[in-house]
């Protein structure tokens, strides 16, 4: 059966109304033939994102018609794997709310995730430079650094995109953290003497889990890439989003005002990590 995630724009929402309307989609489900699983909740901006199995979005919009009359205002299908990829496995409690994964306490996680690209700066002419073999092992080099530097940052990989790798942050610091970590890895790796010479370029943006184009962080998705390859060898780059969820967390930035990136119709906000 396939899976759905929905979103709902509802300003003013509190925690018990959305748990008490969960609560009533579960009573109806069964007459639709629909799983309702959990949900994010994004309490400051008034969105919620519900994730469900149904047989169609037909379903999925009758038990909420039916149980509370909170319709959603967009649905869209998703892979399972997509949706733990970039959200991650996570509790709920007992109103089927997903909570932030390994925090303290009931607090209920927004949604909100960090995309971050990383790219081998000149990989193609390195390869045809060193050969195939030298090659795979800056290749490796760059993964080891990179995963490692997840691990410790709580970041998730999503996928290795050949020269790269794109990853998932719950936090905003987190992800600007792990890109000075790799940048920091990678230098100290030169600086020890080995014939391996990595630099990336490091690129990301944060938002909300369906947006405008009816993707899974699609939007985000594409601007994180697109900031990447704007970036400087050895920089990062973030978007606006990420510095201003980055406040008050000890992280200094540059602001490098706004950018036109391929595939944006309007200039974008970027910022450097300092």
């Amino acid at each position: 059966m396939p899976t759905y995630m929905d979103i709902h724009d509802i300003p003013g929402v509190t925690a018990q109304a959305v748990g008490a309307a969960h609560l009533a989609d579960i009573a109806t489900q069964g007459k639709y033939g629909v799983v309702y699983h959990k949900y994010w909740l994004n309490e400051a901006q008034g969105k919620v994102f519900c994730l469900c199995s149904a047989p169609n979005p037909e379903a999925a919009m009758s038990v909420h018609r039916e149980a509370h009359g909170l319709v959603a205002e967009k649905i869209i299908e998703v892979a399972p794997e997509v949706a733990e990829g970039f959200l991650g496995g996570c509790e709920v409690n007992s109103d089927g709310a997903a909570l932030v994964p390994g925090g303290a306490g009931n607090e209920h996680d927004s949604g909100i995730r960090t995309i971050l690209f990383t790219d081998i700066v000149g990989s193609t002419s390195l390869t045809q430079r060193l050969g195939d073999d030298a090659g795979m092992a800056l290749l490796k080099v760059h993964d080891d650094i990179v995963r490692s530097a997840l691990e410790s940052c709580g970041g998730r990989e999503i996928k290795h995109t050949g020269d790269g790798v794109m990853a998932s942050f719950l936090s905003a610091a987190a992800a600007v953290r792990c890109a000075t970590k790799i940048h920091q890895m990678l230098s100290e790796h030169m600086w020890q003497g080995d014939d391996c010479c990595v630099k990336v370029r490091i690129g990301a943006a944060a938002g909300e889990p369906v947006e405008s184009n009816r993707d899974l962080f699609g939007s985000t998705v594409q601007l994180a890439s697109r900031i990447c390859s704007h970036a400087q060898p050895e920089q990062s780059l973030v978007s606006n989003v990420v510095a201003e969820l980055c406040i008050g967390k000890s992280l200094a930035f540059q602001d490098l005002g706004v950018v036109m990136l391929k595939g944006f119709d309007r200039a974008v906000q970027v910022h450097a990590v300092q």
